[in-house]
């Protein structure tokens, strides 16, 4: 009885757990597709700048996302802060890669600084971000 109980739940985590990786796919096509360097292909050849960078996005989309699960009354509540959390995200890379125009050539040219830098913006706006989903 207890275990039947204790699985009530199973179906909204299903639900959520597929809506939330799906989102993150979105966001990974999306990311990589208004980056000025081709991450992607970087990553595959070993470029850990790239890997970085990507990396902190990816960390710093999960994050609000998290919350937003976390917090939501319902899917669709879920997905309009999912949305706010890509449109975060989005804001984080143009507000960088306008304040230091030079760091898509350096992280295409492997500099890791730069590729770890980026990522570390990403988280930051990430953490913000999901504090500030609040009910």
């Amino acid at each position: 009885m207890f275990a039947i109980e204790s699985l009530a739940g199973l179906p909204a985590f299903a639900v959520y757990f597929v809506v939330t990786l799906l989102l993150l796919g979105v966001f990974l096509a999306v990311h990589v597709r208004i980056t000025r360097y081709p991450e992607i292909k970087l990553i595959r050849e070993g470029n850990l700048a790239a890997s970085a960078s990507l990396s902190g996005a990816v960390i710093g989309f999960v994050l609000p996302l998290a919350s937003a699960v976390e917090n939501s009354g319902s899917i669709i509540d879920m997905l309009v802060w999912a949305l706010i959390a890509l449109l975060v995200q989005l804001m984080a890379y143009f507000l960088v890669h306008q304040l230091l125009p030079h760091l898509p050539r350096d992280v295409a040219d492997g500099k890791l600084a730069s590729g770890v830098f980026l990522g570390a913006i990403a988280v930051a706006f990430g953490l913000l971000n999901a504090a500030c989903i609040s009910y």
